[in-house]
């Protein structure tokens, strides 16, 4: 359940150049408390999962992927497992999308190489210079990158979120969206208006997100495939693994085989 976050640092790098990445590394349960950059951000762990929070909802980031975060946005991170990160900034007039959103993105073995090589980078690094053109094919992998379903939006009627809340709470809950309605005194119809509304999913399709990004943090874990099936509250592994597999293109086992190059969903 998404914390109303109470106070916000503000990290300015002062940047020289459009591009610079950091080598960082942290152990399992890790916070980094809310913070904003003047830059934006590639956040890319080679070994770990993140939980990356903002006020629109989180994105969890398991190895293979990476969640883009415009300048100035207001995040937290949370580490699942010992994370290796490795994060690319840019001049926010460098984005390689045309919105300007959080989303996670699959980060090819190309990519991957490139963040590895700007950590490098002796600053400040020339216009023109071979440094410039590899953030040029930096920014053409990020844009061409398909865009991973790995969002949990934030609700914000009250009703929506005391449902939130009990669900998560218990995750192999199975009451049905009426008797849910019931719990909060709305109508199953006004149910599911609020969670569209605030969600742009079904309440149903809302629920399968939950438990795909827990999922993702129970296997980051070092849990198996069993255990995380029984965390998120499905008592067959088979039916875990084939919502698993209708959500991301492949089963838990390859999803964390570490094939940068592997399936997508685009979302």
């Amino acid at each position: 359940m998404l914390q109303k976050r109470q106070n916000t640092l503000t990290v300015n790098f002062n940047a020289k150049t459009p591009a610079l990445a950091r080598a960082e590394n942290y152990l399992n349960a890790t916070r980094i408390p809310w913070h904003t950059h003047d830059l934006a951000q590639l956040i890319h762990a080679t070994e770990g999962v993140m939980t990356v929070e903002t006020d629109d909802g989180l994105w969890v980031v398991p190895p293979g992927r990476a969640v883009w975060v415009p300048a100035f946005e207001a995040h937290r991170i949370r580490m699942t497992g010992a994370v290796t990160l490795r994060s690319l900034y840019l001049d926010p007039r460098l984005t390689p999308f045309a919105h300007d959103r959080c989303c996670v993105v699959q980060v090819s073995a190309l990519l991957k190489a490139a963040i590895l090589r700007t950590i490098k980078f002796k600053q400040p690094y020339a216009e023109g210079s071979s440094e410039a053109r590899l953030v040029a094919v930096m920014l053409d992998e990020i844009r061409a990158a398909p865009i991973a379903p790995l969002h949990l939006p934030s609700l914000k009627d009250p009703r929506a979120q005391r449902v939130a809340k009990e669900f998560q709470i218990n995750l192999s809950d199975r009451r049905s969206i009426s008797a849910w309605a019931q719990f909060t005194g709305a109508s199953t119809r006004t149910l599911e208006r609020l969670f569209r509304d605030d969600t742009g999913m079904t309440f149903g399709a809302w629920q399968r997100q939950v438990y795909l990004l827990r999922s993702l943090e129970a296997l980051a874990a070092g849990q198996s495939v069993t255990a995380a099936a029984l965390e998120v509250g499905f008592e067959n592994p088979s039916a875990f693994i084939a919502m698993f597999r209708r959500a991301l293109g492949v089963t838990p086992a390859k999803y964390f085989r570490g094939r940068e190059d592997g399936p997508a969903t685009s979302a």
